[in-house]
């Protein structure tokens, strides 16, 4: 299994790259879609790292969701695309937020982008 850092390192190269690539070409509407859907999975590779349900009803419950419903959501037996989408994942690691990726290290797509557009900035 793959640390996060090392996961966030090698992403923000391949982020940095792809947007870099198409920062000519590229409509920038497209970039906050293109990081909701990299943020759901994100959420998806996370919730996959949580293997076991009592892991996962710990790591929620240290992520500020009360207990008895850290205990409901980890014991769920949906597969991980599906929980990415739900509620809990949302308040637990926050989508339109993304002071939890940016704490962590991550660079998005649309940071990245509206980097390039100003020359004088490294991205």
């Amino acid at each position: 299994m793959l640390s996060v850092q090392y996961r966030i390192m090698r992403l923000n190269l391949y982020i940095r790259g792809w947007t870099g690539y198409f920062r000519l070409a590229a409509n920038p509407r497209t970039f906050p879609d293109l990081d909701e859907w990299f943020r759901r999975r994100m959420r998806q590779i996370r919730w996959k790292e949580w293997k076991l349900a009592r892991s996962r009803v710990a790591h929620l419950g240290a992520l500020g969701i009360r207990a008895d419903l850290a205990w409901q959501w980890g014991m769920s037996s949906h597969g991980y695309w599906r929980t990415s989408r739900f509620r809990i994942l949302y308040r637990a690691l926050p989508t339109q937020s993304t002071q939890y990726w940016e704490d962590l290290g991550l660079v998005l797509f649309h940071q990245a982008w509206t980097r390039f557009q100003r020359p004088n900035d490294p991205p």
